[in-house]
C-alpha cells in the first residue's frame, strides 16, 4: 500500500482521525443548495467532498492538485481506498450522468434490462446527435425533419426518461456539453457522460468525464464507478492572450506537443495566472478538445469568471457556495504534476491543425508555407463554426465583429459559411442581439442547435469524390468525419479565424496580415464574454420526469429497425481461445470512426444487430491497403468485414483483431465495442489503446490485449490464426500468451483487474451485475 499503513485496522484508525478534521472542515459549507432549477431536492454534497478530501490528505500526507481533491473528493471508500496514479483503480461516485441521444438509446436499453425501478443519480438526456444539416434547408427545416424522421427514437427516449426518472432535453434544446454547461456543471463536481466531449464540463472546474453507455448505466444503477486512478499533467499559463488569439489555440497549441495520444491515462490540470485571464467558455473549450490528445479529462482551477458565469445563468447560489469551498477546487502549495507544459499566453499566435488530424500543428504565420508545401486544396470551400467545441456567446460575438467589418466594407463570404449554436439560450441572445443577423447578412447560415456537421450529420452535396478544403472551429477533423469524404481536408481554428478565411475563401489567406483583393484588412476581433443584457432562454425544451413513473410504460416494436431490445452475451465457456482467425489487421489509424462510422448510421445506434454492418468498415486492411475488404479464412474469398464477421459467427469461430497504437481513439461510443462482441469477437490485440476503448471493450467481456513487444504486431498476418493462452488462470498483472499459427508465442498484457476480470468470466459488466443482483 502506497501510503506504508501494514493493516486495514490502522488504515481505519487514521481515517476516524482524519474524518473527525474533515468533519470540523465541512460544517462551513452544509448549506443545501439544489444541483440545479430543475432538481431542487437533490443537493450539492460538498460538505461530504471535504470531508473525503481531509481523509485522503492526512493518509497521503502530500500537498494535493486541485483535480485531485475533485477526485479523490467523490471516493466511495476514502479511508481504505488505495491510491496510486496510473496504477490502482478507484470507487468513484459521481454526481451525475448526462447522455446525448446517440448513445443513450443502447445505454436505456441496458438499463431497461437492468430490471431496476429508477435511475440512482440525477441523469438527463440530449436530443442533439440525430439532427443532419443541410444548408439549403437551415435550422428550422433541419430541425423539423429530424423530430419527423427520428420520432420513434425519441419517444422512446422520452417515455424511458419518464418511467426512469430522467430529465429529457427535446430536439432542438442545444448540444448536450452546452446544456450541461449552462445548467449542471458546477465546480469540483464529478460529471460521467456517454460522450467523449462531456469533458467540455472543466471549464467550470468540474471533474467531467467521458464514458461508455455501460458505464452510465452502472452509475444510474447505483454502483460505484471505476477508474484508474489517473496521473496529473500539469500546464502552467503565463501571461495573457493578445487580440486575435483565442482559447481554442490553447489546445491547438497544446496538441502540437503532446500528440492524440499524449494525454492518456491523465487529467490535465490547468494552472498559473493565465488561467484567470481566460472566460469560463473560452476553458471550456479548452477542456472540450482536451479529447483529442486522449486526457482522461481536463480541468482548470476555480476562478472568477466561473463565478460570473454561474451568476450569469441563474446559478448565483452555486456562486456563493463555490466561493466558500474554494479552497478545495485550486491546487496546494508544492502539490506535484507527473509532468509539466508551459504555454505563455503573450506570445502565443493562433494556430490551425490539420488536416486528417487534430495534432498537426501550424502556427497561422506557417500555415501558408505548409498549404504550398503540403498542396493543399488552396480554394476554401467551407467555412463553419460552432459546435459543442466553440459556440459560446463570446465566440459568436467575436466572429460576427469580423463579419461586421467585412459588410461594411461591402464584402460578403467567398466560401459557404455556417453557424451552429451551441444552445437554444445561446440562438435566442444572439438573434436578440443582431448576431444572428450579422452572420446571415454576410451571407452564412446558421443551422440547428446541434452537432451537425461535426459528427458527419451535414448532407453535403457539392464535394464527393473531389480532393477539397474547409476549416472548421470543431475538435476532430479524421478523414471523412465531416462529409463523408475521404479528399475533404478539414482543418481545425478558433471561430475567429474560420470566420476570416470563409470571407476570404482562400486557405492561404492571413487574416493579422494579409489585405483582400479590394485592399481591405481585418482590425483584430471583439466581443462580449457574457451578453450585456443577459441571456434570452428562447423556447422551452425541457422535459421533467414525474415523481413516480412506476405505471409508465416503454414499448419496442419488435419489428422496428432502429431499436432493438438487449440480449445477454455468452458467458465465457472456461477455456482458452483456440486457432481464432484474425478478422483483419489494421494498418495506421483506427478511431472508434473506423471501428463504427457515424454519419448516416446514428439512426441505427438502438438496434445493435442493424448497426453492426458498419463494424469496421473504415478500417484499413493491412493486407491489401484497402478498407472494408478482407479474404474469409472458411472459403479464401474476400469480402466486407462485418459480412466475414458474421460468417465465423455463424460456424462457431471466435475472431480476433490486430491494430497498431492508440487503437479507439476518439469518441466514447461503446458500440465500437458492442459490435464485434456481437459479431463474435472475442479478442483485439493492439500496440496501445485509447482509455475509453479499451474500458468498452472490457465491459462488454472482449479481451483487451497489449503486444508487451510492440513489434511482434509485424509477426501476425490477416492469413493468421491466434491461440490465447493462459485465460483458465487469468490474474491481475499476469501476462497472457498468444501462439502464431501453432509456432511462435508471443506476451500480450491486460490491463484487468479482480472485478473486471469477473466481467469477461460473466460475459459482459452487465452479467456480472445481473449476477450479483441474483445472489442479494
Amino acid at each position: 500500500s502506497t501510503w506504508g499503513l501494514k493493516s486495514r485496522e490502522k488504515m481505519l484508525r487514521a481515517a476516524k482521525s482524519a474524518a473527525r478534521t474533515a468533519a470540523v472542515a465541512a460544517r462551513a459549507i452544509a448549506t443545501n443548495v439544489p444541483y440545479s432549477r430543475f432538481e431542487p431536492k437533490q443537493f450539492i454534497q460538498y460538505k461530504k467532498t471535504a470531508e473525503n478530501i481531509a481523509i485522503v490528505k492526512k493518509r497521503l500526507n502530500r500537498p494535493l492538485t486541485a483535480s485531485e481533491k475533485m477526485v479523490y473528493g467523490h471516493l466511495d471508500e476514502p479511508a481504505t481506498q488505495e491510491i496510486v496514479r496510473g496504477k490502482t483503480f478507484l470507487r468513484l461516485r459521481p454526481d451525475r450522468i448526462a447522455m446525448q441521444d446517440a448513445t443513450a438509446q443502447m445505454a436505456l436499453l441496458q438499463f431497461i434490462s437492468s430490471g431496476l425501478p429508477r435511475v440512482a443519480v440525477p441523469t438527463t438526456i440530449h436530443c442533439d446527435h440525430l439532427i443532419e444539416a443541410t444548408i439549403e434547408g437551415g435550422g428550422k427545416k433541419d430541425l423539423a425533419t429530424a423530430k419527423e424522421v427520428n420520432k420513434e427514437v425519441y419517444d422512446f427516449m422520452a417515455s424511458a426518461a419518464a418511467k426512469y426518472g430522467i430529465g429529457f432535453w427535446k430536439p432542438g434544446s442545444g448540444i448536450i456539453h452546452q446544456i450541461v454547461l449552462e445548467n449542471y456543471a458546477f465546480p469540483g463536481g464529478l460529471l460521467i457522460g456517454t460522450d467523449s466531449h462531456t469533458v467540455n464540463g472543466g471549464g467550470l472546474g468540474m471533474i467531467a468525464i467521458g464514458v461508455g453507455g455501460a458505464d452510465a448505466v452502472d452509475v444510474m444503477a447505483g454502483i460505484p464507478w471505476e477508474l484508474k486512478c489517473p496521473k496529473v499533467i500539469g500546464v502552467h499559463l503565463k501571461g495573457k492572450l493578445n487580440p486575435w488569439v483565442a482559447p481554442k489555440d490553447v489546445i491547438l497549441k497544446l496538441a502540437g506537443m503532446t500528440t492524440v495520444a499524449g494525454g492518456t491515462g491523465a487529467i490535465v490540470e490547468y494552472f498559473g495566472e493565465g488561467c484567470k485571464t481566460l472566460s469560463a467558455t473560452g476553458m471550456g473549450t479548452i477542456c472540450n478538445m482536451g479529447a483529442e490528445i486522449g486526457a482522461t479529462t481536463s480541468v482548470f482551477p476555480y476562478s472568477p469568471a466561473m463565478n460570473r458565469y454561474l451568476k450569469a445563468t441563474g446559478r448565483a447560489n452555486i456562486a456563493d457556495l463555490a466561493d466558500q469551498f474554494s479552497q478545495h477546487l485550486t491546487a496546494d502549495a508544492g502539490a506535484q504534476y507527473d509532468q509539466v507544459y508551459e504555454i505563455d499566453l503573450s506570445t502565443l499566435e493562433p494556430h490551425i491543425n490539420g488536416p486528417f488530424t487534430p495534432d498537426l500543428a501550424h502556427p497561422l504565420s506557417k500555415f501558408k508555407d505548409a498549404v504550398i508545401k503540403n498542396k493543399y486544396p488552396k480554394e476554401l470551400k467551407v467555412g463553419l463554426i460552432g459546435s459543442c467545441t466553440n459556440s459560446s456567446y463570446e465566440d459568436m460575438s467575436r466572429a460576427a465583429s469580423l463579419a461586421k467589418q467585412a459588410l461594411g466594407a461591402g464584402i460578403k463570404a467567398k466560401a459557404q459559411f455556417t453557424i451552429t449554436p451551441g444552445s437554444e439560450q445561446v440562438r435566442a441572445t444572439i438573434a436578440r442581439d443582431g448576431i444572428m443577423q450579422t452572420f446571415e447578412q454576410v451571407g452564412g447560415t446558421v443551422l440547428a442547435n446541434a452537432c451537425g456537421p461535426c459528427i458527419g450529420q451535414w448532407k453535403r452535396s457539392d464535394s464527393k469524390g473531389v480532393a477539397n478544403s474547409i476549416i472548421t472551429s470543431f475538435n476532430r477533423n479524421f478523414t471523412g468525419r465531416a462529409d463523408g469524404n475521404p479528399l475533404t481536408h478539414s482543418f481545425v481554428a478558433s471561430p475567429e479565424i474560420v470566420t476570416a478565411m470563409a470571407i476570404a475563401g482562400d486557405l492561404t489567406f492571413n487574416p493579422m496580415t494579409d489585405a483582400l483583393p479590394n485592399g481591405f484588412r481585418f482590425q483584430p476581433p471583439k466581443g462580449d464574454e457574457l451578453p450585456q443584457r443577459g441571456f434570452d432562454a428562447g423556447e422551452d425544451t425541457y422535459q421533467a420526469p414525474p415523481a413516480d413513473g412506476s405505471k409508465l410504460t416503454v414499448v419496442v416494436n419488435p419489428k422496428s429497425d432502429r431499436l432493438q431490445l438487449l440480449k445477454p452475451f455468452a458467458p465465457w465457456d472456461g477455456k482458452n481461445i483456440e486457432n481464432a482467425p484474425v478478422l483483419i489487421k489494421i494498418q495506421g489509424k483506427c478511431t472508434t470512426d473506423h471501428i463504427s462510422m457515424a454519419g448516416p448510421w446514428l439512426k441505427y445506434r438502438g438496434h445493435l444487430d442493424n448497426i453492426s454492418n458498419n463494424c469496421y468498415i473504415g478500417a484499413i486492411n493491412a493486407e491489401n491497403g484497402k478498407a472494408n475488404l478482407v479474404r474469409s479464412h472458411i472459403d479464401g474469398k474476400e469480402g466486407p468485414v462485418p459480412a466475414t464477421a458474421r460468417a465465423y459467427k455463424a460456424a462457431g469461430l471466435p475472431w480476433v483483431v490486430v491494430a497498431g497504437s492508440n487503437y479507439g481513439e476518439g469518441s466514447s461510443r461503446e458500440h465500437a465495442a458492442l459490435e464485434p462482441r456481437h459479431l463474435g469477437g472475442r479478442a483485439v490485440i493492439a500496440q496501445s489503446f485509447a482509455r475509453i476503448a479499451q474500458t468498452n471493450l472490457i465491459k462488454q467481456g472482449v479481451l483487451a490485449l497489449t503486444f508487451v513487444n510492440k513489434d511482434d504486431y509485424n509477426k501476425i498476418t490477416g492469413a493468421s490464426k491466434l491461440s490465447i493462452l493462459g485465460l483458465t488462470d487469468i490474474a491481475p498483472g499476469k501476462n497472457l500468451k498468444v501462439v502464431i499459427d501453432g509456432k511462435e508465442t508471443i506476451e500480450v498484457s491486460h490491463p484487468m483487474n479482480e472485478n473486471q476480470i469477473e466481467w469477461f468470466r460473466c460475459g459482459s459488466a452487465l452479467n456480472a451485475m445481473a449476477k450479483a443482483a441474483g445472489k442479494k
